[in-house]
C-alpha cells in the first residue's frame, strides 16, 4: 500500500481544518461574557449556558426534536429493510420505479417538499400535528437508511441462508438470526443517519410545525430572526456535544467502522 505524499496529506488537513474551524469558533463563542457574538479573550463564562437551560421553549423544543427524531428514524428503519431486501433480491414489475420513489426526496429540495407537504397537510387539515411532522420527517430520511441497507443487502453472502433454508428454517427465523445480524451494520449506520437529520431538519420542519410542535432547528431559526446573541452558539455547543457523545458510545459500543463502512 502506498503512503501518501505531502501534497495529500497538507491538503488532507487543510480540510480538516476547514471542517473543524467553524464547529471550533462556535463552541468558543457560547463560552463569551459579553453580549455580542465575541471570542471569550477576557475570560470564559457560562451565563448563556445557563441561559439556555432557563428557556422552556428551548427545552421543550429540544424535546420535540429528540423524540421525533428517535421515532421517525425507528419508522423509517422499518420502512427501509424490507424495501432494502425485497430490491436486492426480488425482480418484479415497477421495481426502478420503486427504488427511484424511495430515493426522490434526496433529490427533491426540502424546500419544494415543505411547500408541498404544507398545502396536503392544510386539505388534510392536519396543519401543526405533531404525528404528521412525523410522517413527513420518515419521508425525507428513509432514502439514507434505503441506501446503506441496500449496500449490506448487496454485500451479504446467501450461502448461510441458503443452507439454513434447505434445513427447514421459516422466513420469520431466517431472517431474525441469519440475514438481520449480517445487514444490522447498514441497519445501524442508515439509523443513525435518518436520526441526525430528522434531528438537525429545519427547511422542512418550518412549513409543517405549529408554535407547539416546534423542533430545536426550527426554535433557532425564529430566535435568529429576532435576535443574533452568544445563546445562539451555547445551544450550537450543546448539539455539537450531544453528537460526539452519540457517536463516541456508538464506536465504543459498536464500532463506527462497522456502522458507516460497513466493515466486519
Amino acid at each position: 500500500m502506498s503512503k501518501n505524499g505531502p501534497f495529500a496529506l497538507s491538503f488532507h488537513a487543510l480540510i480538516v481544518v476547514f471542517m473543524l474551524a467553524p464547529l471550533l469558533v462556535v463552541c468558543l463563542v457560547a463560552f463569551t461574557p459579553e453580549n455580542t457574538l465575541s471570542l471569550p479573550w477576557h475570560g470564559f463564562s457560562l451565563r448563556w449556558f445557563a441561559a439556555v437551560f432557563e428557556r422552556a421553549d428551548f427545552i421543550q423544543s429540544f424535546y420535540n426534536s429528540l423524540i421525533l427524531a428517535v421515532v421517525a428514524a425507528t419508522l423509517a428503519t422499518l420502512i427501509a429493510v424490507p424495501a432494502a431486501l425485497a430490491i436486492t433480491r426480488y425482480r418484479f414489475p415497477g421495481r426502478n420505479f420503486l427504488n427511484g420513489l424511495f430515493l426522490s426526496p434526496i433529490i427533491i429540495p426540502h424546500l419544494v417538499l415543505g411547500v408541498a407537504m404544507l398545502r396536503l397537510f392544510a386539505l388534510m387539515g392536519v396543519n401543526g400535528s405533531f404525528v404528521w411532522l412525523m410522517f413527513a420527517h420518515v419521508v425525507v430520511i428513509t432514502p439514507y437508511v434505503l441506501r446503506l441497507v441496500i449496500a449490506a443487502a448487496i454485500g451479504v453472502d446467501r450461502s448461510a441462508e441458503q443452507a439454513a433454508q434447505s434445513l427447514g428454517a421459516s422466513r420469520f427465523t431466517l431472517f431474525r438470526q441469519i440475514t438481520l445480524p449480517m445487514i444490522l451494520p447498514g441497519v445501524a449506520g442508515g439509523w443513525l443517519l435518518a436520526f441526525i437529520n430528522s434531528f438537525d431538519e429545519v427547511t422542512l420542519s418550518i412549513f409543517v410545525t405549529s408554535p407547539s410542535t416546534q423542533t430545536l432547528p426550527v426554535r433557532m431559526y425564529v430566535y435568529a430572526t429576532e435576535s443574533i446573541d452568544p445563546m445562539m452558539a451555547a445551544v450550537s455547543a450543546l448539539v455539537i456535544a450531544l453528537t460526539a457523545a452519540t457517536m463516541i458510545i456508538l464506536d465504543r459500543v459498536y464500532g463506527l467502522d462497522r456502522v458507516l463502512v460497513g466493515r466486519h
